[in-house]
């Protein structure tokens, strides 16, 4: 009967962009992790009022940004945590604005910047910066489709980052192709904080 792959061996196979070969590792402290938490935290709250003025009933989102909050101040890094962020992108898919559904992914990328891999591959900027560049989105659509708008929400990201989110940016690959109009935001926001 064949066994289970090792961790290793699973780690060493092509990784999701299609290369062959093991992604590296990359140092990155709890503290480091906390802070980036907060820093997606502070990014998604600032659009959660999108979301709960669609939704007022649904809670999931703002979970998400507290349990987020939480482990940022010192709290645990727990599987209700993981779960929180689950939970707020299953509300980005209710009927509601489309401004909501990116507020509740910002929320969800909030609590998912908690899990942020050690890992040198591209896909972990999504991680650090998916919550602000789905918070910019979010305000762009709530304003009509206004590209001056989420201009505006991604000056603020970067000019409220803190100086550990650009040391772990600087560990790993520029953020990966694609991603729609999130995705140009976050390509964007990238490569004004490595800069």
């Amino acid at each position: 009967m064949p066994t289970k792959p090792s961790r290793t061996d699973r780690t060493n196979r092509a990784d999701r962009t299609g290369r062959a070969g093991r992604t590296d590792r990359i140092a990155l402290t709890e503290d480091e992790l906390r802070e980036v938490t907060g820093f997606a935290a502070d990014c998604a709250d600032r659009v959660l009022h999108l979301f709960e003025r669609s939704l007022p009933a649904d809670p999931r989102p703002r979970e998400a940004i507290e349990a987020a909050r939480a482990f940022a101040g010192g709290g645990r890094r727990t599987q209700a945590l993981r779960m929180s962020g689950f939970a707020a992108f299953r509300a980005a898919h209710e009927p509601a604005a489309p401004a909501a559904a990116d507020a509740a992914r910002a929320a969800g990328h909030a609590a998912g910047a908690a899990f942020l891999h050690p890992l040198a591959d591209a896909h972990q900027v999504k991680h650090i910066l998916g919550a602000a560049a789905h918070a910019a989105r979010a305000r762009e659509l709530a304003a009509e489709g206004d590209p001056a708008v989420a201009a505006a929400a991604l000056a603020w990201a970067r000019g409220h980052a803190p100086a550990v989110v650009i040391t772990v940016l600087g560990r790993l690959p520029a953020a990966p192709a694609g991603g729609g109009r999130v995705g140009e935001y976050l390509r964007g926001l990238d490569g004004a904080l490595r800069a």
